[in-house]
């Protein structure tokens, strides 16, 4: 369980998390929602431990976190998989080096047994065969999916999502979206996804939360997101220019 206290960062004037506190169980996959800009990437970051708040608690197994050395830090960051916004895989490496990078550096597995895992991560995300290409031989969406792979090939038991669907036309959206729940499913992973796309978060979530000016200010299953009176929430969530959230001019 990942228990968020009262967490508070702010960056020179602007105050980006403002409060948030949130409960996230083990197994569930939790969606948070939010415009453009309104801190989900930087509480990601919290939570793996990238960034450090100015006030407030991270508990993570009933162990609070946000006081851990550098090193218990980097210990930490073990039992977590992120799939970054822009996939962030290196140019240099192939795809087998870029999805077996984390064991490489940090287990003292042999070459022949990474290669076997690698394999076998590619393969759970519809991948394989793939392992001498580049990343610039490979589209957006499968760009995504060995991403993924990456992310998973550590047999984490958290992974952040940082706008999954991002920059991918509806069709390998739905494919990302499947994904991702058959690995949850599969692998038993407890799932944290931050995106500002509605149907992948009704299709993957068991509970949606919205942050709003720095706060978590509503957090229930899909059918309650989609039955809320929040005016927030129901602006967001149909798109609509009229409402309480502002618009730019």
């Amino acid at each position: 369980m990942i228990e968020i206290k009262e967490l508070f960062k702010n960056f020179g004037r602007n105050q980006v998390l403002n409060g948030v506190s949130l409960n996230i169980e083990k197994g569930e996959t939790i969606v948070i929602l939010g415009r453009s800009g309104c801190g989900k990437s930087v509480l990601l970051k919290h939570i793996i431990g990238l960034m450090r708040p100015d006030s407030g608690q991270i508990f993570i197994d009933e162990e609070e976190v946000t006081s851990y050395s550098n090193d218990k830090l980097y210990d930490l960051r073990k039992r977590f998989g992120m799939l970054f916004q822009g996939s962030a895989l290196f140019d240099s490496m192939t795809v087998e080096e870029n999805v077996g990078l984390g064991l490489t550096e940090h287990t003292h597995l042999g070459r022949e047994k990474i290669k076997e895992i690698v394999k076998e991560k590619l393969r759970l995300v519809g991948m394989s065969g793939v392992e001498n290409l580049r990343p610039a031989e490979l589209s957006g969406g499968m760009k995504k999916r060995v991403g993924l792979a990456r992310a998973i090939a550590m047999n984490p038991e958290f992974v952040l999502y940082d706008e999954p669907t991002t920059g991918l036309d509806p069709i390998m959206a739905d494919v990302i979206n499947e994904l991702i729940i058959r690995l949850r499913d599969t692998l038993s992973i407890t799932s944290i996804a931050v995106t500002h796309d509605i149907v992948s978060a009704y299709k993957i979530a068991d509970r949606i939360a919205m942050l709003y000016e720095g706060k978590i200010i509503f957090a229930g299953t899909p059918e309650e997101t989609k039955n809320t009176t929040d005016p927030v929430v129901k602006q967001f969530i149909e798109g609509s220019s009229e409402g309480p959230i502002p618009t730019l001019e």
